[in-house]
């Protein structure tokens, strides 16, 4: 079997969101914790490409689902678009998370006739990791830098916007601001025991933005 790509994935994750519209599970009638749909998703898909591709299944060391290519898959509903995500370090809200998402958006409908529940995939959105910094705060660093900022003022934003670190840290983040200005983000990432990525904006954005691809959309 021919090994997973890039490519290759957002080519599968398109015909399988297809696929999945016209799809009736009975094992989701009457769900609504958003894990569990999630949870069926995810193995589906990873079972789906099983069949087709030779490809790394992620881990908990790894934390993505596919490590080797960098890529970690997130599922969520249309009404919430949102998910959990590790916490590895502040850095990441301004900097990425150092890995792209694969994002299924869905509106799930149940039958109370037949007892079975269409998981309708409205949105699949890849977002390339230097697109998967935090909307505001990169928007922030960057107006700051273009109007002749330094380190104190970086420091004195960074830390309005709550970021969760020590001062160290945040005279390191300056530092490497400065040398390395970050690339526009466009998550929304709130601050908890993990990052709660909100993917409104990367939903309204792709195709517009370079590096936020519309792989799939239903014919709404």
């Amino acid at each position: 079997m021919p090994i997973l790509t890039i490519e290759s994935l957002c080519s599968e994750a398109r015909l399988f969101s297809y696929a999945e519209c016209q799809h009736s599970e009975p094992l989701l009638y009457g769900i609504t914790d958003g894990k569990a749909v999630g949870t069926y998703l995810e193995q589906k898909f990873s079972s789906y490409l099983k069949e087709r591709h030779e490809f790394v299944v992620g881990n908990s060391a790894s934390g993505i689902d596919f490590p080797e290519l960098l890529v970690d898959v997130k599922v969520t509903s249309i009404k919430q678009p949102q998910s959990s995500c590790p916490f590895k370090s502040a850095r990441q809200k301004i900097f990425g998370l150092g890995y792209s998402l694969l994002i299924f958006v869905y509106n799930k409908v149940d039958d109370s006739a037949n007892r079975t529940s269409a998981l309708n995939i409205l949105h699949t959105i890849y977002v390339s990791a230097e697109k998967t910094a935090d909307f505001q705060i990169t928007r922030g660093i960057r107006s700051i830098l273009g109007n002749e900022g330094n380190k104190d003022d970086l420091m004195a934003f960074m830390l309005d916007r709550n970021l969760p670190v020590d001062d160290i840290e945040l005279s390191n983040i300056a530092d490497e601001i400065l040398r390395h200005p970050p690339i526009q983000g466009f998550l929304t990432i709130s601050n908890a025991l993990q990052w709660r990525l909100q993917y409104g904006r990367v939903i309204e954005r792709a195709d517009q933005e370079e590096g936020i691809f519309a792989i799939y959309r239903a014919n709404l």
